[in-house]
């Protein structure tokens, strides 16, 4: 027989009314059971109802919690919530907080909405378990009203949870959840400082969090572009995705079982050359498969310069990410400098081919030992990285100087103990030279463009979509007319 537990039950206590400096999960909860003016539901599907028990264990629920649910059964669901295509999905999670949310104020409006801010918290996790060891996951959302009867405001994330025990899995989930509620009812003013604390009491290696959207008129001031480059620069996540109009998308929904065709680029700004190599690129990829007709096409940006300190604000990243938006193309985000960081990512939702748009310059960088220094394999183990699964490298050639012969893959200069690596990609068709590229592209250097459009010398705008062109003038992007040069 067991012998009851000694160990102290922790004791929490109200914190006073600034709420920036608390970090203990159990903290956060008892705050705010204590607070009488919130008051909401709370519905959990999946890895059980680990958000509510820390509201019940700290003690004082009777003041937060007007209801808990937990609707396993997906028939119980979808009678609840109506039918969902997949369970464990941003639009799942939506339903629940639209339905119960409307179902508080219906049922408590009337007799305590003058003085009573109402939430609802919802989420929908896929958790280990012994008939599912996959990637797991999950969608938290809290709807909340910022005062009595105002309109409410919402914020979502996407969550993975990193663990290898279920139980550690669930507690994790607990944890997040907690700092999620904490952060909307008292830190939705400063939208940064919320993010900051969704990893209180967790750590990195635990859970990611690689997609977050705020709305609502708590928000109207919010750039939900910018808060998602934040989960990057923060290293809550490796990457986040933009659609061409600028919505932030859950990576792994867009990317799963799909061939992927990707360029990377600074794009500071996108030009010709980088148009012309994406549109000769996803012509070969095509033509290597017909199945790749749906592939997703993507131009992806690193933040690496500004997580390296490197003087580039995040405001830069978002003029390039509308410049790709304006010309049709979907933007990633990443924090990886390395290609095959990059495969690595893409690899965990897709088996599908990988096409790789670079330009000549980039290959010779890629057999450059120099830049494997911190790997055991060196160059072999990165380049066995980089081609991990069906990927393919697809080339622009450069020339050096206008009189300069054109430099492909059979002409460019590579090092005597590098050469039978670089054949070995040849005779294995894993590289491949571009064909039908405009020439007058080569003449576009990207130091030489940022010099013109900051000095005003009208040939710039031959050397740009003119989409990007009237984009760059109208909001004096990249230094033009005097603008942010950052």
């Amino acid at each position: 027989m067991t012998e009851p537990s000694t160990k102290p039950i922790p004791q929490w206590s109200a914190a006073g009314d600034r709420t920036d400096h608390i970090t203990d999960t159990g903290q956060k909860a008892f705050h705010v059971n204590i607070d009488s003016t919130r008051y909401g539901t709370f519905a959990e599907i999946g890895a059980g109802q680990e958000v509510a028990r820390w509201f019940f264990r700290v003690g004082g629920a009777s003041g937060t919690v007007a209801k808990t649910i937990s609707a396993y059964d997906k028939n119980v669901s979808d009678a609840i919530y109506g039918p969902a295509e997949r369970y464990v999905s941003r639009k799942r999670l939506q339903q629940m907080l639209d339905y119960e949310y409307n179902l508080l104020l219906e049922r408590l409006d009337a007799s305590r909405g003058e003085k009573t801010n109402f939430f609802v918290f919802a989420n929908t996790v896929a958790a280990r378990s012994f008939s599912r060891r996959d990637d797991s996951n999950g969608w938290l959302g809290i709807k909340f009203q910022a005062e009595p009867r105002a309109e409410a405001s919402q914020v979502l994330i996407h969550v993975r949870l990193l663990d290898e025990e279920n139980v550690r899995e669930q507690e994790a989930l607990g944890v997040i959840g907690v700092n999620l509620i904490f952060g909307a009812l008292f830190q939705h003013e400063n939208p940064r400082l919320l993010i900051t604390s969704l990893l209180d009491q967790l750590t990195k290696n635990r859970i990611e969090v690689d997609m977050i959207k705020f709305s609502g008129p708590g928000f109207a001031k919010v750039d939900n572009r910018l808060m998602s480059l934040q989960l990057v620069e923060q290293g809550l996540t490796e990457a986040v995705m933009f659609t061409t109009d600028g919505e932030v998308v859950q990576a792994s929904e867009v990317l799963y079982k799909k061939p992927v065709l990707v360029e990377r680029g600074t794009f500071r700004p996108v030009n010709n050359l980088h148009v012309d190599l994406l549109e000769c690129s996803r012509r070969q990829f095509l033509a290597d498969s017909p199945d790749n007709a749906n592939a997703v096409v993507l131009m992806e940006i690193t933040m690496r310069n500004l997580l390296q300190n490197v003087k580039v604000q995040p405001i830069d990243f978002l003029a390039r990410v509308d410049a790709l938006g304006t010309i049709g193309h979907t933007v990633l985000v990443t924090s990886h400098q390395e290609f095959y960081h990059l495969v690595d990512y893409l690899r965990r939702t897709t088996n599908c081919p990988i096409g790789i748009a670079v330009g000549m310059p980039t290959v010779q960088e890629l057999i450059d030992p120099k830049y494997y220094s911190s790997l055991p394999g060196g160059v072999l183990e990165a380049l066995g990285r980089l081609f991990s699964g069906p990927v393919k490298l697809y080339v622009y050639p450069r020339k050096n100087s206008e009189h300069a012969p054109l430099m492909t893959l059979e002409n460019m200069p590579v090092p005597d103990n590098m050469k039978p690596l670089h054949s070995y990609f040849q005779i294995n068709h894993l590289v491949e030279d571009l064909r039908g590229i405009n020439p007058d592209n080569l003449k576009i250097h990207y130091s030489d463009l940022l010099k013109m459009i900051r000095s005003n010398d009208p040939t710039w705008e031959t050397m740009v979509p003119p989409a990007v062109a009237q984009l760059i003038k109208d909001g004096k992007l990249f230094g033009y007319g005097g603008g942010n040069e950052e």
